[in-house]
C-alpha cells in the first residue's frame, strides 16, 4: 500500500493553497481531485460569473493573478485558467479522477480509500473539498407538491433554457440576485426571500470594497471561531442590482406560502402558475468521507474544528471552510493565510510524532 506524508482531498483553490503551504514546511503532499482537472468547482459555476474582488485581490500565494489591468473583475474562465496554471507550476503531485470514499484511522496515521477501490495511507490529511457538490435545500421550503421544475443554483448555467417561463429565484445573496437579474432578459422573474436584500457598495471613495477590508484589517480578522452561525453576506453591488430591484426587474417578494401542482400561493393571497423554481440557498461542507471518524462532524455534517484543526482527530485538518478563521477564509485572496496556519500546525504535529 502506498504511503505519503499528507493527502490533500480536493484540487481546487483550497487544495492548491494547502499544497503550497505544506511544501513550504518540507512536507510532500499528494492532492486527490475527483474531477478531471485541478480547478475545483469554478468550471461548473454559471457562465456569466465574475469575481467580486479585483484581480489584485484574487491571488493564491506565490502567483499573482495575471493581466495588466489589476483592477478588473476576472471572469469565471479566467479563474479556471489561473488555477490550472497554478497547479502545473506547483511542485506537488495532483491526481485527477480520484474521488475519496472514506478516511479511516490507519497504521501510521490515516487510510484514505478511493471510490475506485484504491487506497493510500498518510501521516496527515487535509480536507479541502469545498461545498459546491453539496447544495443546501432548506427544509422550511415545502416543495413536495410542486410539479414544475426545481433546480439549485449549482445547476444553473445561462438564461436561454428559461425563455418565456415564469421563474421564481429563492434567496437574497449574491448568486440569487445575479441569477434573477440575468433571467429577466428572457423570463418573468420574482426574487423570493424571507428578508429584504441587503447591499454593500462595490466602491467607496473611488476604491474597491476589498481595498478597505484589507487596509482596515477586517478581511483577515480572526473572528471566525467566535461566530455561532455564519452571518448572511450582503450583495456587493455597483448600483445595477439595486436599480433592477427598484424597477421590479426582477420584483422582490416574501417567499411563497405554499405550492400546489404548478401554482404558488403568495403572502398577499394571490395565486399564479410557476414553471421553474431556482434555489439560490447556499451550500454546506461536502465531507461525507469523514463520517467514519467519530466526533469529526457535528449532527449537521459540519466539521468540528479550531482554526482548521479537527478537535477530535490529531493530524486531520481543513482548509477553505466558510468563516474558518476570517471573512476571507474561503476566497482566493484569503485561503492562503489559513493554509499556512494549518501547514504549520501539521508540521509541528508530525514533528512531535
Amino acid at each position: 500500500m502506498e504511503h505519503v506524508d499528507v493527502v490533500v482531498i480536493g484540487g481546487g483553490q483550497s487544495g492548491l493553497a494547502a499544497a503550497h503551504a505544506l511544501l513550504g514546511r518540507r512536507l510532500r503532499p499528494v492532492l486527490l481531485e475527483a474531477s478531471d482537472r485541478a480547478a475545483g468547482s469554478w468550471a461548473r459555476y454559471y457562465d456569466s460569473l465574475t469575481l467580486f474582488s479585483p484581480a489584485r485581490y484574487s491571488s493564491l500565494p506565490g502567483m499573482p493573478f495575471p493581466g495588466a489591468d489589476r483592477d478588473r473583475y476576472p471572469h469565471r474562465d479566467e479563474v479556471v485558467a489561473y488555477l490550472s496554471t497554478y497547479a502545473d507550476r506547483l511542485d506537488a503531485e495532483v491526481r485527477t479522477g480520484c474521488r475519496v470514499g472514506a478516511v479511516r484511522r490507519g497504521e501510521g496515521g490515516f487510510k484514505v480509500e478511493l471510490e475506485s477501490g484504491g487506497q493510500v495511507t498518510a501521516r496527515a490529511v487535509v480536507a479541502t473539498s469545498g461545498s459546491f457538490s453539496h447544495p443546501y435545500r432548506p427544509a422550511l421550503l415545502d416543495l413536495g407538491e410542486f410539479t414544475g421544475t426545481v433546480l439549485h443554483a449549482a445547476q444553473y448555467r445561462h438564461p436561454a433554457p428559461f425563455a418565456g417561463q415564469r421563474v421564481v429565484v429563492v434567496g437574497a445573496g449574491n448568486s440569487a440576485v445575479q441569477i434573477a437579474a440575468e433571467l429577466v432578459k428572457t423570463a418573468r422573474v420574482t426574487l423570493a426571500s424571507r428578508a429584504p436584500v441587503k447591499f454593500a457598495r462595490q466602491k467607496i471613495a473611488g476604491r474597491d470594497l476589498h481595498y478597505w477590508t484589507k487596509h482596515t484589517g477586517l478581511d483577515a480578522a480572526p473572528i471566525g471561531g467566535l461566530l455561532r452561525e455564519i452571518p448572511p453576506q450582503p450583495v456587493i453591488d455597483d448600483g445595477r442590482y439595486r436599480t433592477a430591484l427598484t424597477q421590479g426587474a426582477p420584483d422582490r417578494r416574501p417567499v411563497f406560502i405554499s405550492l400546489t401542482g404548478t401554482e404558488a400561493l403568495w403572502a398577499d393571497g394571490s395565486r399564479e402558475e410557476v414553471d421553474t423554481i431556482v434555489l439560490a440557498t447556499g451550500y454546506r461542507p461536502d465531507l461525507p468521507y469523514l463520517d467514519g471518524l467519530d466526533g469529526v462532524l457535528d449532527s449537521a455534517g459540519r466539521p468540528r474544528h479550531r482554526g482548521g484543526a479537527a478537535l477530535s482527530v490529531p493530524g486531520l485538518a481543513f482548509v477553505g471552510l466558510e468563516w474558518q478563521r476570517s471573512l476571507s477564509s474561503n476566497s482566493l485572496r484569503g485561503v492562503g493565510r489559513d493554509a499556512a496556519r494549518v501547514a504549520r500546525a501539521l508540521a509541528a504535529h508530525l514533528g512531535r510524532r
